[in-house]
């Protein structure tokens, strides 16, 4: 039972979400004990142009000075057979892929517990109807597995500025993030959809402060993060855009300045419970454990570019949200292509081409938004 009075709009949509999910991540997620080995490819990154115009367009006005690249571009298939790509910077590539390992093990225990499967049921019309109008993801499930996801995201992000810090230790690394609030402190500066897109890219748009064993970001960062909100707020209400998301920005108020559903807290039962804090401590505690056990072997790359064949089924490693499905069906749909299916578990996508050049030109096209795409053959 909630404890406080019940708020308007996403205030609203924020304590519901507390209130169905408020004791998910109160005990240790379970995780493998015994040794298991992932390979990997590593690939270098140079400073492209790709980059230089995703930081001249699209992070604006953020500061070039303010944004720091990974130094490797890496691909893996994870414990259940699914491809990935991430980036990875001094700390190497098992930051990205012990932290998918450990994304796996919370979506499990968001499969398996049986009070918010049982309290989601509950949800009425009216909460539902709140859900639609808030979020991107409308089913609670999917919003908690969207938020694991972006914990993920967060620490190996973060990881490509290790070098600045005095951690060496991926594990020491995770901890002090953690303590030092920085999960929180994304929840509330980052724009939506700032940190899907500079993720897919390998950038980060921050620099860390470290003092007294804490990190905290600069203060230029936090202004600049604060006007890249602002400029995207702005830009939602001059345009009338079809995306959910810049949806919700335009339904802002004058003023508001929103943050993630999950991190303001809320009264529940008498304890006083902020989600981020609780997702980004299971998430550190999965991590850490699981480094204990996973060996990253890294393999000679033998990436040679997209697979000659037809077929109609594709991945889209980096593809994570209903946000991610919307933009990869405009991307194809603009050259005739019907909504394709999408499965975010395995990362595959099911679409019709209507001939070899409209594939060629939907892959070229949803590659121009920051996704990698991998052909299956058939």
């Amino acid at each position: 039972m909630i404890d406080e009075p019940a708020p308007a709009g996403r205030g609203a949509v924020a304590r519901l979400l507390t209130e169905l999910a408020y004791d998910v991540f109160d005990e240790p997620v379970p995780v493998p004990t015994a040794r298991f080995r992932l390979g990997c490819a590593l690939d270098s990154v140079a400073s492209s142009t790709d980059q230089a115009e995703f930081v001249r367009s699209r992070l604006w006005p953020c500061p070039p000075r303010l944004v720091t690249s990974a130094s490797h571009r890496v691909s893996w298939v994870d414990s259940q057979g699914v491809t990935n790509v991430a980036h990875c910077g001094s700390l190497g590539p098992a930051v990205p892929i012990v932290a998918r390992e450990a994304t796996l093990a919370l979506w499990a225990r968001l499969r398996a517990d049986g009070r918010l499967a049982e309290r989601a049921d509950a949800v009425d019309s009216e909460q539902a109807d709140l859900l639609a109008g808030v979020t991107t993801d409308k089913v609670p499930a999917e919003i908690l597995r969207t938020g694991v996801d972006a914990a993920a995201r967060v620490l190996t992000q973060h990881a490509y500025l290790a070098g600045t810090t005095p951690y060496d230790e991926p594990v020491a690394f995770a901890e002090a993030l953690r303590d030092s609030g920085i999960f929180n402190t994304v929840a509330g500066t980052w724009h939506w959809g700032l940190q899907a897109s500079t993720y897919r890219r390998g950038l980060i748009p921050v620099q860390l402060v470290c003092f007294g064993g804490r990190m905290t970001y600069s203060a230029d960062t936090v202004a600049a993060l604060r006007e890249l909100k602002e400029t995207r707020i702005e830009a939602a209400r001059a345009c009338d855009d079809s995306d959910p998301s810049a949806a919700q920005y335009a339904a802002l108020g004058s003023g508001e300045q929103p943050r993630c559903l999950a991190h303001a807290p809320h009264s529940v039962d008498g304890r006083r419970v902020s989600l981020v804090t609780q997702v980004a401590n299971s998430f550190v505690d999965a991590f850490t454990r699981l480094f204990a056990v996973v060996t990253v072997d890294v393999e000679d790359s033998d990436e040679t570019g997209d697979v000659d064949c037809q077929g109609e089924v594709f991945e889209v490693p980096d593809m994570t949200c209903q946000h991610c499905i919307r933009t990869i069906t405009k991307a194809v749909g603009e050259f005739g292509v019907a909504p394709p299916q999408f499965d975010l578990e395995t990362k595959r996508v099911v679409a019709s081409f209507g001939s070899a050049e409209v594939r060629a030109r939907s892959f070229a096209a949803i590659r121009a938004r920051g996704y990698t795409v991998v052909p299956v053959p058939r």
